[in-house]
């Protein structure tokens, strides 16, 4: 595990200049076609604010609402039924039945949630670990799905070291969206599947006659994963100018920016935050390198 850290710099916040010139291979290109031939699905909205651009003296602000994702919340559905496909799809290959599997994940709402819904869609079950701080209108969400729900009375980093435990179990599989070493790969999946949201934005920010792309693209971070969707998707290619990349994260779980002033991936004790799925001690092993690097 990283080194522990419990002080933060003054002020807040780290520059690297050169994260612009930093480059990594891209997300697979058949991830937005899997996605285009689910039902229901559609590109979530781009919506320009002229008012905040004004606020912020800036020539244009769009925000990305991920509010209603295949009929959830969130944009997390895109990296569970990426990484789901793939799963069940690699059991197959391998000559073993893919089902019953039991899907067990480790959550602060919203993914814990695209994992029970995935499973039940396909035909798989779901347990569902949740840490202290998660709104019960969120666990009940998850229960809904149909989904075994054990409460943690801990951390988000002690329900994932819990739900990780409980994937020992015969044909029981962990879908985490956080990486660590010798558990990569279905993470790897999840972000691929977040590549789909990047490029919408493509076409949207064209549709609005923004041919050259974002200046500016600001993303909340837990874990990272997300972070490293974005990242991915605006340093694998040469074309056009390379966005500056803002990762945002609470000040009372800030550990993406800890390892950044540190210059390597470190653990931070988390206090209370306003959104529960931004409370994450512990940055993706998988996601590090790319948001140190870009």
């Amino acid at each position: 595990m990283p080194e522990n850290t419990s002080a933060l710099p003054s002020p807040p916040w780290t520059l690297r200049p050169g994260a612009r010139t930093w480059r990594c291979a891209p997300a697979p290109a058949e991830v937005r076609d899997f996605h285009a031939a689910l039902p229901g699905y559609a590109p979530t909205p781009l919506n320009e604010l002229p008012a905040l651009a004004e606020e912020l003296q800036v020539g244009r602000v769009f925000v990305k609402d991920e509010s209603r994702r295949l009929g959830l919340p969130a944009f997390k559905a895109l990296g569970v039924s990426w990484a789901v496909h793939r799963l069940l799809g690699e059991r197959a290959g391998s000559g073993r039945d893919p089902g019953p599997v039991t899907l067990v994940t480790a959550t602060e709402g919203n993914h814990g949630r695209a994992v029970a819904r995935v499973a039940r869609l396909r035909g798989q079950r779901a347990h569902v670990f949740v840490p202290r701080g998660v709104h019960p209108r969120a666990v009940a969400a998850i229960v809904e799905e149909g989904a075994e729900v054990t409460a943690v009375p801990g951390s988000y980093d002690e329900a994932v070291r819990r739900a990780a435990e409980a994937a020992a179990a015969r044909d029981t599989v962990l879908v985490q969206d956080s990486a660590w070493p010798g558990y990569e790969r279905i993470p790897g999946w999840i972000v691929e599947g977040y590549s789909t949201l990047c490029a919408e934005i493509d076409g949207q920010l064209a549709a609005w006659g923004v041919h050259e792309g974002p200046d500016l693209v600001s993303i909340p971070v837990g874990v990272g994963s997300l972070a490293q969707a974005v990242v991915t998707h605006y340093r694998s290619r040469d074309r056009g100018g390379a966005p500056a990349l803002l990762a945002v994260e609470p000040e009372a779980a800030a550990c993406v920016l800890a390892g950044l002033v540190r210059g390597t991936a470190v653990s931070v004790p988390t206090g209370e935050t306003a959104m529960a799925g931004l409370n994450c001690g512990t940055p993706s092993s998988l996601a590090w390198p790319c948001l140190q690097g870009g």
